[in-house]
């Protein structure tokens, strides 16, 4: 079965994004975010980068400005380590999925926790 090539870039590009927030970015307010997927387009030319901060259900406005902040320098470090011809932009979207997966586990929690009193 074959990939595309914007998929197996989207893949590198995601693990690639894991050593360089974490490891090469000196800001620590970006230590605490997690890549969750990256979508790119069929040309290679653009990249939506979805992450989420650990720990919370919605994004402070401090995260935002230090992505915006560092996103020159992680895109200098990708075109290092993904050696293509271009480099794509990149841009950062929050992750709401996993917020919402919380909350649908925090309702869940209250509905056995009221079946077991009813019990």
């Amino acid at each position: 079965m074959s990939f595309k090539r914007a998929d197996r870039v989207a893949e590198l590009i995601r693990a690639d994004m894991y050593e360089i927030i974490n490891k090469e970015v000196k800001d620590p307010r970006l230590h605490s975010i997690t890549v969750t997927s990256v979508k790119i387009t069929d040309d290679l030319r653009n990249a939506k980068i979805y992450f989420v901060e650990m720990g919370k259900d919605d994004c402070s406005d401090e995260i935002k400005a230090g992505l915006t902040q560092a996103s020159g320098f992680i895109r200098r470090e990708l075109g290092k380590k993904l050696q293509l011809r271009y480099v794509p932009e990149l841009t950062f979207i929050y992750d709401t999925s996993f917020g919402y997966g919380n909350r649908i586990e925090k309702i869940l929690a209250q509905i056995a926790e009221q079946e077991n009193k009813d019990d």
